[in-house]
């Protein structure tokens, strides 16, 4: 079951505090057992193959009613744990001055967050589920569209002042732009928004982090190119838009895991507090 809803033996063998090696003799002791070839193996990656499916369209349903049922015996003292990625600015801002609410609601959900590169590609194997910026998520996932945000140029104040309410192209070709390396499409619709899409500033510094794109726009170091929602979240007074131009933002927070993952209990508690919290 694990194997089939995490796509990896890896991580399976992981949640079942098995070594890989043992796993994989279960699984051959089980095609062994039934006499058809159930999954297809490559590196790590195992997916059910068409006879698999067929025996798992079966005996899966089964397989989770008994889970269901052993589970409602166990001590409901026990933790419940979810591994979830999400990015940082997103857990600072929005995730984090909510999590008490979800903690009085489920006090036994403890949340393992991993704010490391590539999130998305780590749903069903080292993550349970993540929230991700991104234009269009993997469609093999379930996935939910957290917002619809507009695209900003965020300066210090003194920059501000010296760029002016007014897009030229010559004061913006002598500027800096801060942008986070996953947001690049950002700053090309912010510019062809302004009327310049061939602007070419006199450099584009790239970051891993959103909180430090702003720290770096706020020290007066360049134009930062985020989301209204991270702008109007900071609070930071050092903080100013620049132009009062709307852009539309290529980009969106999504939630996303395996649709199998919404089975599990931890994934489930959280998918429809985030759904009621709105964050």
């Amino acid at each position: 079951m694990r194997v089939v809803r995490l796509g990896s033996a890896k991580a399976a063998a992981s949640e079942l505090a098995l070594s890989p090696s043992a796993l994989s003799r279960r699984v051959a002791a089980l095609e062994d057992f039934t006499g058809k070839r159930l999954f297809t193996r490559q590196h790590q990656a195992m997916k059910l193959t068409d006879e698999g499916q067929a025996f798992y369209n079966v005996v899966g349903p089964k397989l989770e009613e008994l889970a269901e049922a052993v589970e409602s015996q166990i001590d409901r003292g026990q933790v419940l744990r979810l591994h979830l990625g999400v990015p940082t600015l997103f857990g600072g801002q929005r995730l984090f001055p909510r999590l008490p609410e979800l903690r009085k609601l489920h006090p036994r959900l403890h949340i393992d967050i991993d704010t490391g590169a590539h999130l998305e590609d780590r749903v069903g194997d080292t993550l349970d589920a993540a929230i991700i910026l991104a234009k269009e998520p993997d469609p093999n996932f379930y996935r939910i569209q957290l917002d619809h945000n507009k695209v900003y140029g965020i300066v210090s104040r003194g920059l501000a002042e010296e760029i002016g309410s007014a897009p030229d192209v010559e004061t913006l070709s002598k500027q800096t732009i801060l942008i986070h390396n996953d947001l690049f499409d950002s700053f090309e619709a912010w510019k062809t928004a302004i009327g310049m899409p061939q602007l070419e500033p006199a450099s584009i510094d790239r970051f891993d982090s959103g909180q430090l794109v702003l720290e770096a726009a706020a020290q007066g170091l360049g134009i930062a190119i985020m989301h209204d929602d991270h702008f109007r979240r900071s609070h930071d007074n050092r903080l100013a838009r620049l132009f009062d131009i709307d852009v539309e933002s290529p980009y969106r927070y999504w939630f996303v895991c395996r649709p199998k993952a919404l089975e599990t209990r931890p994934v489930r508690i959280f998918h429809e507090w985030l759904l009621q919290a709105g964050l």
